[in-house]
């Protein structure tokens, strides 16, 4: 089984390699906002990321350690597979979706999307809205950030989905 990872196009094709600046780890997959605390996530094709908004339209964007939150595709396929659905990546309700093997998994890290740099800042766990969207979700996420990643907005800028994502390190 497969899940749903955009609703709207394929996801962007994973390349892996070094460069200067970073390592090159994978794509940015998705894009999504919602304009209130329980409204349905929307998904975008661009978007822009500042320090003071977040993602420019969602209402969680304020500043702060999960101004911006990120998911791995290969992390929300597991959680998928494990549960027996084919769920559209929108019912985590994250802001961006990374197709990437090399997801960070601690804070400090500082995540190149463009011109965007967003510093990792904690685990996300994930609620009991979880498990009202499909039973078992919230249990099937706790595991190895699997639930996703919070991060503060260092630089903002314009995103777009297949934008190359780089892991450029701790921030100094």
């Amino acid at each position: 089984m497969e899940c749903r990872l955009r609703d709207r196009a394929k996801v962007a094709t994973m390349l892996t390699y070094s460069t200067t600046h970073g390592e090159i780890v994978g794509r940015l997959a998705g894009i999504a906002r919602r304009d209130s605390k329980r409204a349905p996530m929307e998904a975008l094709d661009a978007a822009e990321i500042s320090a003071v908004t977040g993602v420019a339209g969602d209402s969680r964007g304020k500043p702060g350690k999960r101004q911006v939150t990120l998911l791995s595709s290969g992390d929300w396929l597991a959680v998928c597979r494990e549960l027996g659905e084919d769920l559209s990546w929108l019912t985590r309700r994250a802001n961006l979706l990374l197709d990437t093997e090399n997801f960070p998994r601690e804070p400090g890290r500082i995540v190149a999307i463009g011109q965007v740099r967003l510093k990792t800042t904690m685990e996300i766990d994930p609620c009991s809205r979880m498990d009202e969207q499909v039973p078992g979700l919230k249990n099937a996420l706790k595991d190895g950030w699997r639930g996703g990643v919070g991060c503060e907005v260092l630089q903002g800028g314009s995103v777009n989905v297949g934008d190359a994502v780089n892991i450029l390190g701790a921030e100094k």
